[in-house]
């Protein structure tokens, strides 16, 4: 097969040497625009996982990277004078240019023709080739000339940088901080080889700006970078090697590239397949080190698809584009959790140094706490000490373990939760006449008995016409409040758990079925008129159509939830939650895609929390000062004019201004075109966002399902609560279950059930031992 390969990166070197050694009789040729052994930039960075990759594909190249790594455990983090360190990170530098060195003679070891110096216009130029790769970095020109089938998205983000070499050798990945006038700039510096440390500067583009760098010629603003970062350079030098670059053209913005399709097959040249390998179908932003990682790992699989399958090339380039497309989005994923922590790195600065070392630590998600864990047991164990304290946690004792962060206590007005978990309010549909009976006795009784410092009743409704279905609960007589009292009164006499309760009004979205006999389906019949900001139908063409409130609605609907409040505070509740999301009453309001008042309700984003905020603070003077109240709130619409997270932040301020004590950080549900992007933890960062920009406590919700995601959200000040649904349904003591399988002892467990609390702890110490023994033998064998 005659292969060609346009672009001698990583990429295009690293997939001729595999090829070449997997069929000597190939004719293989790496075309690259560039003299021989020239390249820009400093270092680059493999973790230890990669390097194995490395061994397995071509042991003999491998060798020589591991001899030319420079390898570190520690990451180091500097910020306001303070130095942090976290070790057993197991990452590797080395000079691209002494890469692309040990690539070039690996080639030419093996018989691949190496041609420099020939800027390649069109794959056109090579009309006998079998196989054209295009591995010629972020601005293909091969991409951009079959771009109607690769169909590449490009995000050019906000942060600009510069990639700059140092003398100062650097013992750790070193990440360092600086405030100026004009804002927060960032480096990161490693060490690559004996002589010399990658230095890489970077800010916003609006930091950027105003800091005057866009107008600084290339030795000014290397200069200027000299000056604010002398406290980490020890007197070394700046250095640039991008001698074609001039002036701020050297800082640049870095462009995520999401390619759909991998492969376009060339009609011109009997079908040619011509394939997307490395920068040229994706990119993974520096601050993870996945560039070329990712460009190697190209190249290795689809060696390895054309090996297995050498007669059917076709089924090979289907096979490598399923398996790489789906690699490379969970790491650009990962990627872009840590390219907005870098561009907003103005919300972590006033976290304590300790908290936003590990939130830089854990910024990707793909570092979770007992990961970190893994990686530098002392390091975690002191920041849970750390943590706990200033939480108000017992000190820790020779005889009583390290508090994870999910179990320290958090007070807010006179309440102080036991842990950090909230057990989050879910529809159960299950009243007569939103009567709560046994069901309700039952279901929250059990959750609060299961080890959550906070139980939440679901969304209860201040009048008749504000249920979602016939089924849901109520607080507009005597007769609903006495039911809830003998609920708070069993929570309160059978645990240590708190228990709250969630106020809403359906609005357009109620008089419907009960869910199991049709979700979101209208009553065939006994059902009632519906009221929102607008008209609207919440189905189109299905649901019933509300009408707009009046003000006489308005003034009615708010007197409801005042009266449903004093009841709730009689009834014994030690939290009060509001319901403005999900498209319900107070969310129509809110949202723009439900809200088409002309008035003064309608319009600007504050004229449409008018109305919910004078229903909140109606509440607030009516619901004892010494207890919480939360609001839950939709921080995105996922559709197109509707409520974005910038919006959430402002919502949230308005809030707080108005007395609220913690937002409810929740998504979606106001409008069936929304297109929602799921994922693990997938509205935890809202919850982050509005915490660190708003100033006002958080409860993450949303895919929250392990200890662990609980731990990581909390270690790193991303919310103050985590609100558990689903996994609460299938298991009522899902926190004392999870308690025991991560190994923490010091909880405490109803009294009836203590017997059984021993046994659970011992079977899966034995389980969690058992599978360690299989790993071991495994890695033996």
């Amino acid at each position: 097969m005659k292969i060609v390969c346009i672009g001698g990166g990583p990429a295009g070197l690293y997939f001729a040497l595999l090829m070449k050694r997997q069929d000597p009789a190939h004719e293989i040729v790496v075309v690259e625009r560039n003299r021989p052994y020239d390249t820009f930039g400093w270092g680059v960075v493999f973790s230890d996982q990669t390097l194995g990759n490395l061994q397995q594909a071509d042991p003999v190249s491998a060798a020589q990277i591991l001899e030319a790594f420079n390898h570190w455990d520690d990451v180091e983090v500097n910020i306001r004078g303070h130095k942090l360190v976290s070790g057993g990170h197991g990452f590797c530098g080395i000079g691209r240019k002494r890469l692309l060195n040990i690539l070039q003679r690996r080639c030419e070891e093996v018989g691949v023709a190496l041609r420099f110096e020939t800027d390649v216009q069109d794959d056109a130029q090579f009309p006998d080739a079998d196989l054209v790769i295009a591995c010629d970095g972020l601005n293909s020109r091969i991409r951009a000339r079959y771009a109607a089938t690769y169909t590449p998205d490009i995000d050019l983000r906000d942060c600009r940088f510069v990639w700059l070499g140092t003398t100062r050798l650097f013992d750790a990945f070193t990440f360092a901080f600086e405030e100026t006038e004009h804002g927060w700039f960032q480096a990161h510096a490693y060490r690559f080889d004996d002589t010399h440390s990658t230095f890489i500067v970077e800010a916003p583009q609006a930091v950027w700006e105003r800091a005057g760098l866009d107008r600084m010629d290339k030795d000014e603003s290397i200069a200027w970078c000299e000056r604010l970062f002398a406290r980490h350079l020890d007197g070394h030098p700046l250095i640039s090697n991008a001698g074609h670059l001039r002036g701020s053209s050297q800082w640049i913005r870095f462009p995520r590239v999401v390619c759909q399709r991998w492969v376009h097959l060339d009609a011109t040249h009997r079908n040619r397949p011509v394939v997307l390998m490395g920068d040229a179908a994706h990119t993974a932003h520096f601050s993870i080190g996945s560039g070329t990682k990712l460009a190697l790992e190209d190249a290795i699989e689809l060696a390895r698809c054309i090996g297995r399958a050498p007669s059917d090339l076709a089924g090979a380039l289907r096979r490598y584009e399923a398996v790489r497309s789906v690699e490379v989005l969970r790491i650009q994923n990962a990627a872009r959790n840590s390219t907005e922590w870098f561009e907003h790195v103005e919300r972590y600065v006033d976290l304590p140094p300790e908290q936003f070392a590990y939130s830089l630590l854990t910024r990707s998600q793909r570092i979770s706490h007992e990961n970190l864990r893994l990686r530098d047991a002392a390091y975690v164990q002191g920041f849970e000490d750390w943590l706990a304290a200033r939480a108000g946690s017992a000190p820790r004792g020779a005889d009583r373990p390290p508090v994870p962060p999910m179990f320290t206590p958090f007070t807010v007005r006179g309440v102080t939760l036991k842990n950090r978990v909230m057990v989050s309010p879910m529809a159960q549909y299950s009243c007569v006449d939103g009567l709560p009976a046994d069901y309700h006795l039952v279901h929250l009784g059990a959750r609060a008995m299961g080890g959550a410092g906070l139980v939440m009743a679901e969304m209860t409704c201040p009048s008749p016409d504000a249920r979602i279905t016939p089924g849901c609960p109520g607080l507009w007589n005597t007769a609903q409040r006495d039911g809830w009292r003998r609920i708070a009164h069993f929570v309160h006499a059978n645990s240590d758990a708190k228990i709250g309760l969630q106020l809403g009004h359906a609005g357009a979205k109620g008089a419907t079925r009960l869910a199991w006999d049709g979700i979101d389906q209208p009553l065939e019949a006994g059902g009632w008129p519906l009221l929102s900001a607008s008209p609207q139908q919440y189905l189109d063409g299905v649901s019933d159509t509300s009408r707009a409130m009046t003000r006489a609605d308005m003034d009615r609907v708010r007197d409801d939830f005042v009266r449903a409040t004093r009841f709730a505070a009689e009834a014994g509740f030690d939290w009060l939650e509001l319901h403005c999301a999900h498209g319900y009453l107070l969310s129509s309001f809110i949202s723009p895609l439900t809200n088409l008042r002309t008035d003064d309700y309608g319009g600007t984003l504050a004229q449409r929390l008018r109305y919910p905020l004078e229903v909140f603070q109606a509440m607030r003077e009516a619901w004892p000062r010494q207890l919480p109240m939360s609001v839950r709130i939709s921080a995105h619409d996922w559709v197109e004019g509707g409520i974005t997270p910038d919006d959430a932040v402002q919502i949230a301020r308005a809030f707080k201004a108005a007395g609220a004590d913690l937002i409810d950080c929740s998504s979606g549900q106001v409008s069936k075109k929304e297109q929602p992007v799921f994922g693990r933890m997938f509205q935890t960062p809202f919850a982050d966002r509005i915490r660190n920009e708003a100033g006002i406590a958080t409860i993450a919700v949303g895919a929250i399902s392990e200890a662990d995601h609980v731990n990581s959200i909390i270690a790193a000040g991303r919310a103050d609560l985590c609100a558990i649904a689903r996994p609460h349904l299938a298991n009522p003591a899902w926190t004392l279950q999870e308690a025991a399988r991560i190994g923490y002892p010091d909880v405490s467990w109803p009294r009836q059930y203590r017997a059984a609390k021993q046994q659970l702890e011992r079977n899966l110490e034995r389980a969690a031992a058992a599978v360690a023994t299989a790993a071991q033998a495994e890695h033996n064998s």
